[in-house]
């Protein structure tokens, strides 16, 4: 399993779990376009959020690694665009990028074989996390119909697992229950009365102690609160 491999030090897995969560990162990404930000750049953020993911993940949770990663994904992008640090993140990785791929020449040069992030972590005086950040920014934007190899048959799509339906539905459940956990009490327990039970206003304001108008109101506001975290 990538993870496993990746986790076990196994550097070039990172190419792979890059690759095949391309689609993945790629949805996520489209959905902050509108942000005044390149697609790219929001790929490579969702890629460094990817990539934290990995390396964090603990195969004694109860989820799947893709569930695990769109969180992080969506964090690491939300971090970017609320810092405003589109222009300076991004000619940062790429400066690194630079020199990581000037080391890593020299190095293939001098041993015939590829380096390790610690390796070009130290030829470069950077972190681990700063060499692995710009390995991963480099990849870019990757056509979802390249082929793979020397077959014909398999392109990056057929690699990726998760339908395009399934992953945004996965991403905007997520999201959805991301704001949600940010209400008060009140407006949680609202929620889950009228959309979980499917109560009506009257029902939910008997069980909550509190009038039907109440009940109106605190919705309307949860409702606009869920509509701009979304």
């Amino acid at each position: 399993m990538l993870i496993r491999r990746l986790q076990g030090g196994d550097e070039k897995a990172l190419t792979e779990l890059c690759l095949y969560n391309a689609g993945l990162v790629k949805s996520i990404a489209l959905r902050y376009v509108g942000t005044g930000n390149e697609l790219e750049d929001l790929i490579q953020i969702g890629n460094i959020g990817l990539i934290k993911a990995s390396r964090g993940f603990d195969f004694s949770y109860n989820t799947v690694f893709s569930t695990y990663a769109v969180v992080h994904i969506i964090g690491e992008i939300k971090r970017f665009l609320r810092d405003d640090g589109s222009i300076k993140i991004a000619r940062e990785t790429r400066k690194n990028a630079f020199i990581i791929s000037k080391a890593r020449q020299a190095f293939e040069n001098e041993n015939m074989r590829e380096p390790t992030v610690k390796e070009l972590a130290e030829l470069c005086r950077m972190h681990e996390e700063e060499v692995t950040q710009a390995l991963c920014a480099s990849y870019g934007v990757r056509s979802l119909a390249e082929k793979i190899g020397d077959s014909d048959d398999i392109t990056l799509e057929s690699m990726i697992e998760d339908s395009n339906d399934k992953i945004k539905l996965l991403t905007d459940n997520i999201a959805l229950a991301e704001a949600v956990s940010k209400l008060d009490k009140l407006q949680r327990a609202i929620v889950h009365l009228r959309y979980t039970k499917e109560l009506t206003q009257a029902q939910t304001g008997k069980i909550l102690g509190i009038s039907q108008v109440k009940v109106s109101r605190e919705e309307k506001k949860l409702l606009l609160q869920l509509k701009t975290a979304l």
